[in-house]
């Protein structure tokens, strides 16, 4: 038998909050967090619109001199993670230290870093470049930091898998613990892309919305109107134990993680695979390491990124798992107000859906106006909805053929 696994601590910095209640609060009651970019002049842009992290000053937590150290992403997830630790109650000591691990991951890393930088090249020549500039760039480095930072000496690695990162960092974490290579996993993902080469390199290859004059109604997943994903970013993680751990130091399980499951496409770079195919996959071994049957699942956060073929491939993929059954399972994409976090996108939704069994409380699809035939599930439409989730998963899929999903269900001692 192996060790259960369970969540007793999420931290959420997003572009709906700065800790996780308000996230939260702002999800439940349908607020956009997309807005015109205000980080740098977008003129000459075809997108100008992204969902930001406002009013967001790391420093506050983790000292100036460390904050100017760190690219925005890796200050996105240490803030994350010491509100995850907090909301657990989590005292890593000399005693415990080894058995404390840290999997944050980032699907991009430090682009604003590089990108400054390689404009610092231009302009001032290689004598000017920062010494930081590597440790600021890596991926790995939110994972890194927060090790440091919190004194874990456990496992520390970032998964990268585009948009499945964060996804796949939680996945992770659940095979180490069960694997009794660590008590505890600080999981997730972090991302700040947001800059003038990410917006164009996304724009480039017309992954985009260029609904600029309506922001908040931009992201708009399954919708016949859609037109691309908004990006987003921000950090969200979770605290993972062994139910044997949380016990032993009197923590409050939140949710159990129950499963995961992981598959390539391997069809095309940026296109999911026809029907999704893959996707189909990835739920079905989560369902079965979870021993669940697809007709308990009564919460899907979909991957729902607003683009036209993963919305359609997606839905195709749900009605592959659950039959007849997809048509009652209530789903949601709350990308349409977060907006996608790229690589830490589903370390954010496995966050809401722990919080939406939590909190017997599912989040909206908003901007859901117009009906698309080929997406004719039931959705959320625009109000969230109050009922009982005894168990449900969370999907993200990204870049290169990546799919995973995550299974959870109600925590019962």
């Amino acid at each position: 038998m192996k060790d259960r696994v369970v969540v007793t601590g999420i931290g959420v910095v997003s572009p709906l909050g700065l800790d996780r209640h308000t996230t939260w609060q702002n999800l439940v009651a349908g607020k956009s967090g997309v807005d015109q970019i205000s980080s740098f002049d977008t003129d000459g842009f075809r997108t100008t619109i992204a969902a930001e992290v406002k009013e967001f000053d790391a420093s506050q937590f983790v000292g100036r001199k460390e904050a100017r150290r760190m690219d925005r992403f890796v200050q996105l997830g240490a803030v994350a993670s010491l509100e995850a630790v907090q909301h657990a109650g989590l005292n890593i000591t000399a005693e415990n230290s080894t058995r404390v691990s840290v999997m944050i991951s980032s699907g991009i890393g430090g682009i604003i870093t590089l990108s400054e930088q390689v404009g610092v090249l231009g302009s001032r020549g290689p004598s000017r470049i920062s010494p930081f500039l590597v440790p600021m760039m890596l991926p790995d480095m939110a994972s890194g930091q927060v090790s440091i930072m919190l004194g874990a000496k456990g496992p520390n690695y970032s998964t990268v898998s585009a948009c499945s990162s964060g996804a796949d960092a939680i996945g992770q974490a659940l095979e180490v613990l069960q694997q009794g290579d660590a008590d505890v996993v600080l999981a997730g993902g972090a991302e700040a892309a947001i800059c003038p080469i990410g917006v164009a390199g996304f724009n480039a290859c017309q992954a985009l919305s260029m609904r600029n004059d309506d922001p908040a109604g931009a992201s708009r997943p399954f919708d016949a109107e859609r037109d691309g994903f908004v990006m987003g970013e921000g950090g969200a993680v979770i605290v993972m134990e062994t139910l044997k751990s949380a016990t032993d130091r009197g923590a409050t399980p939140i949710v159990e993680i129950v499963g995961y499951g992981s598959t390539a496409d391997a069809n095309h770079i940026t296109q999911p695979a026809p029907e999704g195919e893959g996707a189909a996959r990835a739920m079905k071994i989560a369902l079965k390491k979870a021993g669940l049957q697809p007709d308990e699942i009564g919460y899907v956060n979909a991957h729902g990124t607003s683009t036209p073929l993963n919305d359609k491939y997606e839905t195709m993929a749900m009605k592959g798992v659950f039959d007849e059954e997809a048509y009652n399972v209530p789903i949601s994409s709350t990308k349409s107000m977060t907006g996608h976090l790229l690589g830490a996108s589903g370390a954010l939704e496995a966050a809401i859906t722990s919080l939406a069994i939590a909190k017997e409380t599912i989040p909206p699809t908003i901007n859901l106006r117009n009906a698309d035939p080929d997406c004719d599930l039931n959705y959320t439409p625009n109000e969230s909805r109050r009922t009982r989730i005894n168990a449900a998963l969370s999907n993200s899929f990204g870049f290169g053929g990546h799919n995973a999903s995550l299974a959870f269900q109600r925590y019962d001692d």
